[in-house]
């Protein structure tokens, strides 16, 4: 028993020695200025959000936070930058849909996700909203799934570019729907809403901000919200779900860091990320990008970018999707 005692003593003092060195650092971490790398090119949603929260978090912090743009290879140049940082917190990375997509879709990433990085904080969400020309004839879903089965491989949906979330959503409706849709990608939410609005592409699914003046206008149909309940920022408009589909996309946005960076960092980062997002500014910034908060624990991000890294690995596999599909 006493040895017992004496083993259970040492191995408390071993681990309080060893987290001595860090305890004493804490209270002045961080002393150096953070970089917050935003993989997406400047003046975009995540760009904006991303400046955002690094001035909150700089105001919280008392360091500067510098916003690095490095977009490219749909976000795996910044996101590998982010991957290859020390693991001190001082540097943190935006993701979004992208981050879960290209575990699947892109082959031999320079980064491994789970070595290399992990889950600081969840941020905010913009609901999608599928849409229509309004000279299409279609106004519901059921409408368009009758005009998908009547005319199988004429109707084509839009997205940002392959590997997107828009992609993925209408990948995802046509396998549920049993329909066949066209792909046809663009650089961009902007061109490719100027082309759905110019009948040239049949539908989209897209961020609902972006969408909502032109619904309002009568200039798109908003067949219904991809999300499984009524969304906050549309309450008028049926879910695709109430239509006979259930099915969410989405386009959303958390910070991620270095994996190894002490959890006593990570945690503070997290609490920081919380408070910022329910601050007016930030409110804000998110109810005008018709966006919602999503502030969460690590653990919990975590579970999501596991659970999203699975869904659309069901849902590449499912469409043979590919970076050129």
């Amino acid at each position: 028993m006493q040895r017992r005692r004496l083993l259970e003593h040492i191995a408390t003092g071993a681990a309080l020695a060893a987290s001595a060195p860090w305890s004493a650092a804490q209270s002045t971490w961080p002393s150096k200025p953070l970089r917050l790398i935003v993989p997406f090119p400047a003046g975009g949603t995540s760009d904006l959000l991303g400046r955002h929260m690094a001035n909150a978090l700089s105001q919280a912090l008392g360091q500067p936070v510098i916003v690095d743009n490095k977009p490219g290879a749909g976000t795996v140049i910044g996101i590998d930058a982010a991957a290859k940082a020390a693991p001190d917190g001082l540097t943190l990375v935006g993701v979004a849909n992208s981050f879960c997509v290209n575990q699947t879709l892109v082959k031999n990433l320079p980064y491994d996700a789970a070595r290399d990085l992990r889950g600081v904080g969840l941020l905010a969400v913009a609901d999608h909203v599928l849409a229509t020309h309004p000279h299409s004839g279609i106004r519901n879903l059921a409408d368009l799934i009758a005009q998908a089965k009547k005319n199988p491989g004429k109707l084509s949906y839009a997205s940002f570019g392959n590997g997107t979330s828009a992609h993925l959503g209408g990948a995802m409706l046509a396998n549920l729907a049993g329909i066949d849709l066209i792909h046809v990608p663009y650089k961009g939410q902007a061109p490719a809403m100027n082309d759905l609005m110019g009948g040239q592409v049949s539908m989209m699914f897209g961020n609902w901000p972006e969408f909502r003046p032109q619904i309002h206008a009568g200039k798109l149909v908003g067949v219904g919200m991809a999300t499984l309940q009524r969304s906050p920022q549309a309450p008028d408009l049926p879910t695709l779900a109430e239509q006979g589909v259930s099915m969410e996309s989405n386009s959303w946005f958390g910070l991620m860091t270095r994996n190894g960076t002490p959890p006593a960092v990570v945690q503070r980062l997290n609490t920081e990320i919380n408070k910022a997002l329910q601050t007016p500014d930030l409110l804000q910034v998110l109810q005008e990008g018709g966006m919602r908060s999503l502030a969460n624990t690590t653990e919990n991000f975590e579970k999501f970018l596991r659970a999203e890294i699975d869904k659309y690995a069901r849902v590449i596999q499912q469409a043979h999707i590919s970076l050129e599909s």
